[in-house]
C-alpha cells in the first residue's frame, strides 16, 4: 500500500504554488492592503500553522490512469491526518486515517481492481468489502504514508531557494466560495499563478491555482490550526495489514518496481 503516488503529487502541487508564496519582496506595494503586505502575511499564516486542511485537484490527471487526480485532506504536524484521494482515469478512490504511527486505508472496488489487476484485484476487493486495511508505519507496506501525512514536510517545500522572483500583481476584490479575497497574479515558468488570499485580516491563503504549459492546478486552504477529527475506525471496520500478507507482497512489490 504504498503512498508515494500521492506524495509526489502533493509534493509537484506545492512546488507548482511555491514560488508565489514566497515572493512577498518582490510584490507590489500600492493598495491597501498591499500585494506586498498580502502574500507576506498569507506565506506566514501557511507556514507556521499547526494544521491544516486543503484539497487539490489536477485535472491534467483526470484522464491518466495510476495518478492522484485529486485529494482532500486533513493533516497537522504530528502527523495525524484524515483524507481521501481520487485516481485518475477512473481508478477509483482511497481513504486514509493516520493517527499517531497508525495506519487505516480503505479502498473502493474499482481502485483494488485497478491498483491489482486480474485475479489479485478482485480477490482484494472481495475480501476488504469497504473494510480499511490497519497497521502501523513500522509495516513496510504502509510506512511510506508517514509523509502524505507530514505537514511539516510539506511547509518545507513551501520554502525554495529561487534567486528569481517575479513580482506579483494585486488584483480587484472578489469572492471564493463565499469569503472575500483579494487576487494575487503572477507568472512562474510559462505558468500564470493565482493567489487567492482573504481581504480582511488575517490574511490567509484561501486557494491558489496554477495554469498553462500543461498544467491546470487548484488548491484550497481552510480550517487553520483546527484540530484534524481523531475518530478511527472500528476494529469490525477493519482488517489488520497482517492478514494480507500474501496480497501485500504481490501488491507491494508490483508498486516497487513501478516506483522505483
Amino acid at each position: 500500500m504504498t503512498g508515494r503516488p500521492l506524495i509526489c503529487a502533493a509534493a509537484s502541487a506545492a512546488l507548482l504554488l511555491s514560488p508565489a508564496l514566497v515572493t512577498a519582496a518582490a510584490a507590489d506595494d500600492t493598495g491597501d492592503p498591499s500585494a506586498r503586505r498580502l502574500a507576506r502575511e498569507a506565506r506566514d499564516h501557511l507556514l507556521h500553522t499547526q494544521s491544516l486542511h486543503m484539497t487539490w485537484t489536477d485535472r491534467t490527471a483526470a484522464a491518466k490512469k495510476g495518478e492522484p487526480a485529486s485529494m482532500d485532506l486533513s493533516l497537522d504536524r504530528d502527523g495525524n491526518c484524515v483524507g481521501t484521494a481520487r485516481m485518475g482515469a477512473h481508478g477509483g478512490s482511497i481513504t486514509i486515517v493516520k493517527h499517531g504511527d497508525e495506519v487505516w486505508l480503505k479502498g473502493d472496488s474499482t481502485y483494488w481492481k485497478t491498483e491489482l489487476p486480474g485475479s489479485e484485484g478482485t480477490a482484494a476487493a472481495e475480501l476488504l468489502k469497504d473494510r480499511y486495511i490497519h497497521g502501523s508505519t513500522h509495516d513496510r507496506a504502509l510506512k511510506e504514508w508517514e509523509d502524505v501525512c507530514d505537514l511539516d514536510a510539506f511547509q518545507r517545500k513551501l520554502t525554495p531557494d529561487s534567486q528569481h522572483r517575479k513580482p506579483l500583481t494585486r488584483g480587484d476584490r472578489t469572492t471564493v466560495e463565499g469569503i472575500p479575497v483579494i487576487p494575487l497574479t503572477g507568472e512562474e515558468s510559462g505558468r500564470r499563478v493565482t493567489l487567492y488570499v482573504t481581504a480582511d485580516s488575517p490574511h490567509v491563503l484561501v486557494e491558489g491555482t496554477s495554469k498553462g504549459d500543461g498544467t491546470d492546478l487548484t488548491m484550497t486552504f481552510s480550517d487553520y490550526g483546527e484540530p484534524v477529527p481523531s475518530a478511527t475506525p472500528s476494529t469490525k471496520e477493519s482488517v489488520d495489514v497482517s492478514q494480507l500478507s500474501p496480497l501485500t507482497k504481490v501488491w507491494f512489490q508490483k508498486r516497487l518496481v513501478v516506483t522505483g
